[in-house]
């Protein structure tokens, strides 16, 4: 049996970034089985740019909308994750333009008993402005045209758009968390439910991420490097709002002492109230 991938975008209010992110999305050589969009409260534009994709993308497009309460990432990837059908869950985030082989890569990486982290190299603002104005597909240049972009500025690296082999140096962190983004992360969905998925007990910007690779290390679950295969490109933002961080950072903490493994308000804790669901 073949694996099956779901692919969950998470967005909030920034429409132009999440159609170049569902353009480069329907470039893939390898499509998922299905892509969910976890919209953590967006307005009335991000619904009809996922409206404009539904009869365009080749897979169901499915928007889970939950309404906007401040900055909670985490249950609104819960959402999506409960409603996924895929063996594993690709993790990308509404601005980060996967390359052509992104799903293909982060397939073909896939292994009972670890997840995948991948990287990101960074896009400067002038940058992003044009590739969102201009609907450029850097994700799609050619290495030395990157390696032009590199010297110009406009790109802030260029060894996440590298592509190794898979191999046991995949493996040499697994017990690490530090570094591990959902903005570009694969996890098995046996893994994600049990663990109970994310924790939404983690509000407002910073660290929801690192507690779910914790917990799932607690879990006996390995990381694996994807890093020199899967990167992706993130486009420029402002700084979030970190008044929550100290928190979260505290909270982080009591999770490692712990050794927790369930999220205290995971994918079981979910009130289906506040979230809507269309389908293509």
């Amino acid at each position: 049996m073949s694996l099956t991938p779901s692919l969950i975008i998470t967005t909030y209010n920034r429409p132009d970034a999440l159609d170049a992110v569902l353009r480069a999305v329907a470039r893939q050589v390898r499509l998922p089985v299905e892509v969910l969009i976890a919209d953590d409260g967006s307005g009335a534009t991000t619904a009809d740019v996922i409206g404009s994709w539904q009869s365009r993308l080749a897979v169901p497009l499915r928007h889970i909308w939950q309404e906007d309460r401040g900055f909670r990432a985490a249950e609104v990837r819960n959402r999506a994750v409960a409603a996924a059908s895929g063996d594993v869950v690709i993790f990308l985030d509404g601005d980060c333009l996967p390359r052509r082989d992104f799903i293909a890569r982060h397939t073909a990486l896939a292994e009972p008993g670890y997840f995948v982290s991948g990287h990101r190299l960074l896009l400067s603002q002038r940058f992003t402005a044009d590739v969102l104005a201009g609907r450029l597909t850097p994700e799609a240049w050619s290495l030395s045209r990157l390696a032009l972009a590199r010297l110009s500025g406009r790109i802030n690296r260029l060894l996440p758009v590298l592509n190794l082999p898979d191999g046991g140096w995949r493996r040499h962190a697994g017990q690490r968390w530090e570094g591990v983004r959902t903005c570009n992360l694969a996890v098995w969905r046996r893994d994600l439910l049990r663990v109970d998925g994310l924790d939404s007990a983690f509000q407002g910007w910073g660290l929801e991420d690192s507690d779910l690779a914790i917990r799932l290390l607690h879990a006996g679950v390995r990381r694996k490097d994807g890093r020199f295969s899967t990167g992706v490109f993130h486009l420029w933002h402002g700084v979030e709002d970190r008044s929550a961080f100290a928190a979260n950072r505290q909270r982080l903490d009591g999770v490692i002492a712990s050794r927790r493994i369930i999220a205290e308000q995971g994918i079981s804790t979910l009130d289906r109230v506040h979230c809507d669901i269309t389908t293509s």
